[in-house]
């Protein structure tokens, strides 16, 4: 009889996990974010197993409040769903859980000193798409809203990929303002279609733009209101580059690819055009290969 086969069960060693979670609670985590169809799950893989189920965890505690303010449900119904997710980081931050996603967030925040604060950031973002129909805010709401939805998405996010500096803080503020202005010039079209405009209100005035859903999209001016708000989106990449030089250079590679990306998709918008803002733009295979490879994630 072998040494293992007649070691008591009790005293075999457990199986090591990522994050110490639960294997089940891992799997119903990464499963979420394999639904969700996005290359954010082939993108986080090249991560070291701990941090990357927290970025799952993080990813998918942001797709569930995502999915509460996007369905189509009464209002009331939205506010007590995002409410009771209110309630379930104040008992992630307790050290209690009620099921899988709080259950590995537990772990990745006391791994990574993740703030309640982000987390609550985000909720606060999707009760604005939940309960507005946002239609040309002006400057300072329109970067509000950034910060919420995307720049609180990147605090969580560097700490997860290793660097707690106020440097990588930088990253996130500039960093999630640039890729949320960019999601902005590329959805006008779809966004208009649900009756809602993401463009500064300031913007439009100067170009005598009406903020107008219907006929925005026809709107002479609104070319220079896309190249306008375009150069604003290339000066926060600039500024999240700048960030990353002080930052650890390994924990920084999958913001440096992110950032990569998505300044490649505004350039790709750039020379398509604001006339037709209704073109999909989309980067082919070959670039978000070669932009993988270049920032040494493969």
């Amino acid at each position: 009889m072998s040494v293992a086969a007649s070691t008591p069960k009790a005293t075999r060693p457990k199986a090591v996990t990522p994050l110490g979670a639960a294997q089940a609670d891992l799997d119903a985590v990464e499963a979420i974010v394999r639904r969700a169809g996005t290359s954010f799950y082939h993108g986080m893989r090249v991560l070291p197993p701990d941090r990357r189920h927290a970025m799952y965890a993080i990813y998918a505690f942001c797709r569930i409040v995502d999915d509460i303010a996007d369905e189509e449900a009464p209002l009331p119904q939205k506010r007590a769903a995002l409410a009771e997710w209110r309630n379930h980081i104040a008992a992630v931050y307790q050290g209690r859980a009620e099921g899988p996603v709080t259950r590995v967030l537990i772990e990745a925040v006391r791994r990574f000193e993740l703030r309640a604060e982000d987390f609550i950031a985000v909720i606060d973002g999707m009760q604005t798409d939940a309960e507005t129909i946002v239609c040309a805010p002006d400057m300072a709401t329109l970067d509000l809203y950034c910060d919420r939805v995307a720049s609180a998405v990147g605090r969580l996010s560097v700490r997860a990929f290793g660097d707690a500096s106020p440097a990588a803080d930088r990253v996130a503020y500039a960093l999630g303002r640039a890729l949320q202005l960019t999601n902005i010039l590329r959805d006008i079209q779809e966004d208009a279609e649900r009756g809602r405009i993401y463009l500064p209100l300031e913007y439009l005035k100067d170009a005598n733009v009406a903020a107008d859903p219907a006929t925005i999209l026809a709107a002479p001016g609104l070319p220079a209101v896309c190249r306008r708000l375009a150069v604003l989106a290339h000066d926060y990449f600039r500024q999240a580059r700048e960030s990353m030089d002080e930052c650890d250079p390994v924990a920084m590679k999958p913001a440096r690819l992110m950032g990569a990306t998505y300044a490649a998709i505004l350039s790709a918008l750039e020379r398509r055009g604001w006339e037709r803002p209704g073109d999909r733009v989309e980067l082919p295979k070959w670039k978000k290969l070669w932009l993988a490879c270049r920032y040494g994630l493969f």
